[in-house]
Parts: C-alpha cells; structure tokens; sequence
C-alpha cells in the first residue's frame, strides 16, 4: 500500500463542492433564523411585561376608584338618604318610606 505525502491533494468535484457550499448556506440560514427568533421572543416578552405592568396599574386605578365611588356614596346617602339618582339629569327621588305600625 503506497503512502501519500503531504503535498499530495486533492481536488474534490464541482458538484461536491456545490453541495458543501449548500450545507454551509442552509446552516447559516437556520442560524440567522435562530437568532431572528430570539429577537423576536425578547420583544414579546418586553411587550408582555409592559402590559403585566399596566395591569397592576390599572388593578390599583380601579380600586381606587372604587374607593372613591364607596366615599361618594356614603356620603351623597348620609346628606339625602335613600333614593334614586339619574346620572344623567342630576336628579334625586328620595326613597319613600313609611313607618306604619299596626295595632
């Protein structure tokens, strides 16, 4: 069996160096995809702890508006009693009660 030398090469073929080149290509492309998605993930989960933060923002709004709707309440009923409000002309019909006793 005939050694080779060091300087003996060789040369591979067109079709072979065209698939290598292919490999090389479709390796770069899952690679750039790969990092096209992480990007993609890192602004998803940016947006979504945003809108996390906004939540419990809101969450705090809300309650204290509803807070604040409790106050109002009480005390528009401790000024004029029970009844009935129209929101939209302002109006206040006190409820009617009566106190009828029998006996």
């Amino acid at each position: 069996m005939a050694k080779k030398s060091k300087t003996d090469t060789i040369k591979f073929t067109e079709d072979e160096l065209n698939g290598l080149q292919a490999v090389r290509n479709d390796y770069q492309s899952v690679q750039n995809e790969f990092g096209a998605l992480r990007v993609r993930r890192l602004q998803l989960e940016q947006q979504l702890n945003a809108i996390e933060s906004r939540e419990v923002e809101l969450e705090g709004l809300y309650n204290q508006v509803k807070e604040n709707e409790t106050t109002l309440a009480k005390t528009l009923q401790d000024k004029y009693g029970q009844g009935n409000l129209n929101t939209e002309t302002g109006e206040f019909t006190p409820e009617v009660t009566t106190n009828t006793q029998e006996k």
